[in-house]
């Protein structure tokens, strides 16, 4: 077994949609990225890539090349699941944590560790994701950006 943490953070901005966890979520903010700046699904990247020896995702898909502007953060989640099992292993469970003031979002997290799970193809009880505020602390208190936090822990696939 190997552990593996991953963190991203993106600035709120108006005119974009916003993406967490492969969920489109009603706000009249989204993240600035060149993705769609999933930051939950990129801190799930990084922590899997990182319990696999693998680096971050910046090295897999850099943030300058033209073929992943405004691509789903699910597809490249996708991708990753593929270079972990070339790496010989499998995700044994995820838990992550978006910090943000608002949107409320408990609506979504099932939805969320659904389209998470589905994509790594693993089982729902596999996949954590929850959601806190700063109470008005930071930049995510202020509502200037969102941040996640995600470790996972992968094993050698027998």
């Amino acid at each position: 077994m190997r552990v593996g943490i991953g963190y991203d953070v993106h600035p709120l901005v108006p005119g974009r949609r916003l993406v967490l966890g492969g969920v489109e979520i009603p706000f009249d903010k989204g993240l600035s990225g060149h993705s769609d700046a999933d930051v939950l699904t990129h801190a799930i990247m990084d922590a899997l890539l990182g319990a696999a020896g693998l680096r971050d995702i910046g090295t897999h898909f850099p943030p300058d090349a033209p073929k992943y502007k405004d691509i789903s953060s699910l597809i490249l989640l996708g991708e990753v699941n593929k270079l972990l099992k070339v790496k010989g292993f499998k995700v044994g469970n995820i838990d992550a944590v978006v910090v943000a003031e608002q949107p409320k979002l408990s609506p979504f997290i099932e939805d969320m560790r659904g389209r998470i799970g589905r994509t790594l193809g693993v089982d729902l009880g596999q996949v954590m994701v929850k959601a806190t505020t700063t109470d008005g602390l930071g930049f995510a208190g202020r509502g200037e950006g969102i941040a996640a936090y995600a470790i996972a822990l992968v094993e050698e696939e027998t």
